[in-house]
């Protein structure tokens, strides 16, 4: 990667890769949660990780790319530190761990399309710039959720 449009179109898949990811995790995360309220956070939380999938491959189009992954280390050990709180905590603790976990996921999230939205900007792509910047709302509303409902509920 020697140039910034490199670096942007390498990050791009690497989201790309970890939203799909997601996609495929978020459901043993839903079974391993306890009651509705964070269930139900879940499956919207999913639901929106769908919707993020297909927006980023408009983001790829806008661009005259291929929508295309890259492994993302980054995603891969958060999920795999989920997949031991899934099975290590138990009680009113789980809840709680799986919400923390979660809120790892969003932070990630949140970094990355803030990087990649203001690159996209400084590339020129606008219409890519302003496709990320949905995507970047709908991750910090979903990281003000979680807060929420473990402010209420779980904690």
């Amino acid at each position: 990667m020697k140039t910034l449009n490199d670096v942007f179109l390498h990050t791009l898949q690497d989201i790309y890769y970890a939203e799909n990811k997601l996609v495929k995790s978020l459901p043993e995360v839903r079974e391993a949660a306890n009651g509705k309220p964070l269930k139900d956070a879940i499956d919207e939380h999913l639901e929106e990780t769908k919707g993020q999938v297909e927006t980023l491959k408009k983001v790829f189009k806008s661009l005259g790319e291929e929508p295309s992954g890259e492994k993302c280390d980054a995603i891969e050990g958060l999920i795999k530190e989920t997949e031991g709180l899934m099975k290590e905590a138990t009680g009113d603790g789980k809840n709680a761990a799986l919400i923390a976990a979660c809120q790892a996921v969003e932070h990630y999230e949140i970094a990355r399309y803030g990087t990649l939205r203001e690159w996209a900007k400084e590339l020129g792509h606008e219409e890519a710039h302003d496709l990320l910047t949905s995507i970047l709302d709908q991750e910090k509303a979903a990281n003000s959720k979680l807060t929420h409902l473990a402010i209420s509920k779980i904690n």
